[in-house]
């Protein structure tokens, strides 16, 4: 197991307690089989962290996406990693950044379900997100996952609502899964004048 209810609740304690949202995306065979695959060891989650660094955030862009798309960075926990470990891991390898986390806002069920095929009870992908916001400390920018991510940059907050303009505009579940991800913690997330 990945991620266990008392890993959660130890974050909860430390962070504060999370919101919770529910997400349901129907998806081609195609698609729902590439989420599938990225499934190693199984893994039916994500981290996912809003990096404040002065007023703007830190956001990473992936080779295949369209130009001018940008999300927050996020990645798996390893089997027996804890929290705080995959998390400085993730960050490092796709941001260069050292952070601090600052609160767990969101905790998501997502149910990603094929269409097109009779696939039963196999047909659905059950997928959860742990959503953080986090302060910059160090780093460089240097990522070290350059197979998997092109650039990081750092993008205002209202920058947000055209990245998930363009990721509704892709005919791709899953990045339609990260623009109502952006739409639900921007509202959760301190205005610039709070900082």
């Amino acid at each position: 197991m990945f991620v266990s209810e008392d890993m959660i609740g130890d974050m909860a304690a430390r962070y504060g307690r999370p919101e919770r949202a529910r997400f349901r995306f129907d998806l081609p065979v195609d698609q729902f089989e590439r989420i599938r695959a990225s499934q190693k060891n199984g893994r039916n989650h994500d981290v996912t962290v809003y990096i404040r660094k002065g007023d703007c955030f830190v956001v990473i862009a992936k080779h295949m996406y369209p130009p001018d798309l940008y999300r927050a960075p996020s990645g798996g926990l390893r089997p027996g990693e804890s929290f705080p470990a995959g998390i400085s891991r993730e960050l490092a390898e796709e941001t260069g950044c050292v952070v601090e986390l600052e609160r767990f806002l969101l905790r998501t069920a997502v149910a990603f379900v094929a269409y097109g095929s009779d696939c039963g009870s196999e047909g659905v992908i059950d997928w959860r997100s742990f959503v953080f916001s986090a302060g910059y400390r160090s780093g460089d920018f240097r990522f070290t996952d350059h197979r998997e991510i092109r650039e990081v940059r750092l993008a205002a907050l209202n920058e947000f609502e055209d990245f998930s303009r363009i990721m509704r505009a892709t005919g791709i579940a899953g990045l339609h899964y990260r623009a109502a991800l952006h739409d639900t913690v921007k509202k959760m997330l301190p205005s610039v004048d709070a900082w």
